[in-house]
């Protein structure tokens, strides 16, 4: 540590009473090193540094990286001596600006009324759409707390004990596939409030989002935000957290398609599918073949049987492989929908409308990106709001909730869960920043009338209800204000004000994709001592047999 004569009096007084042969006398100048001695790989690698007084609190080797070089090893590397990764200065301000916005967020919900308030980490497994981290118990062999996925349960009794604005700095746990923007243990703002609307909850976000722009980017976002329905969001941009700093926007062709004697687009309309496009503006002559069969293979990748590619020419005309099976005048339509002129590229996928969705989001983010079409600096936030109350449970055939089993259906679709549960909306509004969800919410169900159908149509008896939730029909049968909320997620908003791509730079000590803390090496085996304290013992599966051998002794 390097101090002055006036600003290190106190930490120069401490080391010499401590250890008087760390503490060396030099003279004070800055000056640049001479020809040759210049190490490029360090930011100070061209100057050379002399003060009054130089302290050295502690010996120590040679890190097994420099903090301030140019070069830095893989991530792998900086995760497992995180502690020199937080040295950067760049991952200082990170944590800084983490620090900013959540006071920020704190100040603000404090001047609106809210109270925080701690709820449990270890609590009940409940189903709310991901897996549990289980906890054994001790004291009771064979079962298990769980770490919240959310506060959701608590903070709903919370509202019905009368506490009526609650919010939380919450950490929260999902054993769940990890992608860049995801965490296994991830932090929350976590916020609920009683007689409201979707309306209010919504405005409470709208001028925080405006606030921290401000407060954080200098950046003026007019309010109200705007808002698209679920069925919007997938029909324009085939997803239901859109980018909507770029158009690329997709078009519905399939009436177009039924009249082609083209068979791939008439066997996806006749097999009731949709044949669906986007227009690349002033593109044709941007992509080579390769560059197209990669937009093939990635559409292929989202589950798309595949990409059907054309080049708008001088004429109206079309050019592609499938170009010669557009006849009847289908070319000269396809181009008036997409709204083609020469020089575009038009890329159409003929599949399911989920499909369809799945391939042309990931061609439009990748388009949009790769061609540059939006400014990275640029903060694009809106709502999502309807979405549908239920969706198809591939496992087991029947209903899940889209959201999770607490969400209100809209008023006037409550007779839906009867007659017809796939038309039935929630009163649910995602927020969405550049592509992102960054934030979820819903009016909760406050009838215990309505909570009991919701349980029946996602699969759950009044037996397994009762067992499972018997707390929270209890508490909604003694009788429950309106309520709703909505849970902020800190770390990806940390990193979409940041204009960072990787979630863990925004977070002190990360896990990595598979979960691991390399760190610590977390996880790891316990002591035997401990297991059989817990009543549990582990079981190794078998080894795959190789052929002609075989398998292990269990």
């Amino acid at each position: 540590m390097v101090v002055g004569p006036e600003s290190g009096e106190a930490n120069l007084a401490a080391a010499k009473k401590v250890r008087p042969e760390w503490v060396l006398q030099v003279t004070g100048r800055i000056s640049p090193r001479p020809e040759g001695t210049v190490n490029a790989k360090l930011p100070t690698g061209g100057i050379e540094l002399a003060c009054e007084q130089l302290v050295v609190f502690s010996e120590a080797e040679t890190p097994v990286f420099q903090p301030g070089a140019v070069e830095l090893p893989g991530e792998e590397v900086r995760l497992a001596h995180r502690w020199l990764d937080l040295r950067r200065q760049a991952m200082q301000d990170n944590l800084m600006l983490r620090h900013r916005m959540v006071k920020l967020m704190r100040d603000h919900f404090d001047e609106a009324g809210f109270i925080e308030v701690e709820t449990p980490m270890l609590g009940r497994s409940t189903p709310e759409g991901a897996r549990d981290f289980l906890v054994p118990s001790r004291l009771d062999h064979g079962s298990f707390f769980a770490l919240p996925q959310s506060p959701q349960l608590y903070k709903q009794l919370l509202m019905m004990a009368g506490f009526d604005r609650y919010v939380q700095v919450a950490k929260c746990f999902r054993d769940e596939d990890l992608r860049a923007d995801r965490q296994p243990e991830f932090t929350q703002l976590d916020v609920e409030m009683s007689f409201v609307e979707a309306d209010d909850v919504m405005g409470v976000i709208d001028s925080l989002v405006q606030k921290t722009a401000r407060e954080v980017l200098g950046l003026e976002i007019p309010l109200p935000l705007p808002r698209l329905s679920w069925d919007e969001a997938m029909e324009r941009f085939g997803h239901d957290a859109p980018d909507q700093r770029f158009g690329l926007e997709i078009t519905d062709c399939t009436d177009i398609a039924a009249d082609s004697e083209f068979r791939v687009f008439r066997g996806a309309v006749e097999a009731g599918g949709r044949v669906r496009g986007i227009r690349v503006a002033e593109a044709a002559s941007r992509f080579s073949r390769k560059d197209l069969d990669t937009l093939t293979q990635m559409a292929v990748d989202a589950g798309a049987k595949g990409l059907v590619w054309l080049k708008v020419e001088e004429g109206s005309s079309l050019a592609g492989p499938v170009a010669k099976n557009l006849t009847g005048g289908i070319d000269a339509r396809l181009i008036e929908r997409l709204g083609g002129t020469a020089g575009d590229l038009l890329l159409l996928v003929a599949d399911s409308f989920e499909v369809s969705c799945k391939a042309l989001h990931t061609l439009r983010k990748h388009l949009g990106a790769t061609l540059e079409l939006y400014d990275p600096k640029t903060l694009h936030c809106s709502w999502v709001v309807d979405f549908p109350m239920f969706a198809h449970d591939a496992e087991t055939g029947g209903w899940a909730a889209m959201h999770h089993p607490f969400t209100a259906p809209r008023p006037q679709d409550i007779p839906l869960l009867e007659s017809d549960p796939a038309a039935c909306r929630a009163v649910a509004y995602d927020l969405v920043i550049n592509g992102s969800e960054a934030g979820g919410g819903t009016i909760r169900i406050h009838d215990s009338g309505v909570q009991q159908k919701v349980f029946e149509l996602i699969g759950l008896s009044p037996e397994v209800a009762r067992e499972q939730f018997g707390f929270l029909l209890d508490a909604l049968a003694s009788g429950a204000p309106p309520h709703g909320g909505i849970a902020l997620g800190i770390d990806r908003w940390v990193m979409l004000f940041a204009r960072l791509d990787n979630i863990r730079d925004v977070i002190a000590f990360p896990k990595t994709q598979r979960a691991s803390d390399l760190l610590t090496g977390a996880p790891g085996e316990v002591d035997a001592k401990q297991l059989e304290e817990l009543g549990i013992r582990v079981v190794t599966p078998p080894a795959a047999v190789a052929p002609g051998g075989t398998a292990p002794s269990p």
